[in-house]
């Protein structure tokens, strides 16, 4: 694709999102109601919206994140190094500020861009949401208020992948498998990640799941511009 953008610009980012609580008693009637309103079309007749709530991470409005992985490209004597971290737990509003932190300090450049798979549609405007919930001041990365589409620093690997065509959507787990990059689903997948955080209690698998599809997001970048694709020995965590 010969993308323009210098890719040791750029910040991957993926978010793993759950219920905002574990069972449905617990929410108060009137956002039962809410809930059930806002699903009406999404859920077929027979599926109640008590049923329906195991899939409520979806939406910022009933849903909450846990995981925010990123990573970025760093060049260390003539070697392409890719940094991952993550910001993780049950105190939302300290993971987003924790994450706002890193964009006002480190990505906030014009030149810096935010990068994910369905980011456009999911991933960014998820996160700027439960900012605002919080009273979290958006970075100016998430503020698109007044922007043009051409200055909106973001990019998405599913959209590259479209080629213009808005009715296709390719899982990031199909993309990595025609792509020859290796699969960030061999362990769970976002339909299981609400159990594994609630029933489990094991942030420890979400943040590694997490962090293997920021990782793919990375290699599908690479592919897209032909170049090679990262091996272990060149991932660090930090």
């Amino acid at each position: 694709m010969n993308l323009t953008y210098n890719i040791n610009d750029i910040l991957f980012l993926d978010i793993e999102t759950v219920p905002q609580e574990e069972n449905w008693s617990s929410l108060s009637k009137s956002t039962q109601e809410l809930f059930e309103k806002k699903t009406q079309y999404q859920r077929k007749d027979e599926t109640t919206a008590e049923q329906f709530y195991e899939r409520a991470g979806i939406w910022a409005e009933f849903g909450k994140i846990i995981c925010i992985s990123v990573g970025y490209f760093v060049d260390v004597k003539e070697v392409k190094q890719f940094r991952i971290t993550s910001f993780y737990g049950d105190d939302e509003h300290q993971l987003l500020t924790d994450f706002k932190v890193l964009l006002d300090k480190h990505f906030a450049k014009k030149a810096n861009v935010l990068c994910a798979h369905n980011g456009k549609e999911f991933d960014f405007p998820f996160i700027a949401r439960r900012m605002i919930v919080h009273q979290i001041e958006l970075p100016k990365k998430l503020n698109l208020f007044g922007k043009k589409p051409w200055e909106i620093p973001h990019l998405d690997t599913l959209e590259l992948w479209k080629f213009g065509d808005y009715k296709h959507y390719t899982s990031l787990k199909l993309l990595t498998s025609i792509l020859g990059v290796p699969s960030p689903k061999d362990d769970i997948d976002g339909s299981e990640v609400a159990a594994v955080y609630y029933k489990e209690k094991n942030i420890d698998r979400i943040v590694t799941y997490c962090e293997k599809d920021t990782i793919a997001v990375a290699q599908i970048l690479l592919r897209f511009n032909n170049e090679a694709l990262l091996k272990d020995e060149n991932i660090v965590r930090v």
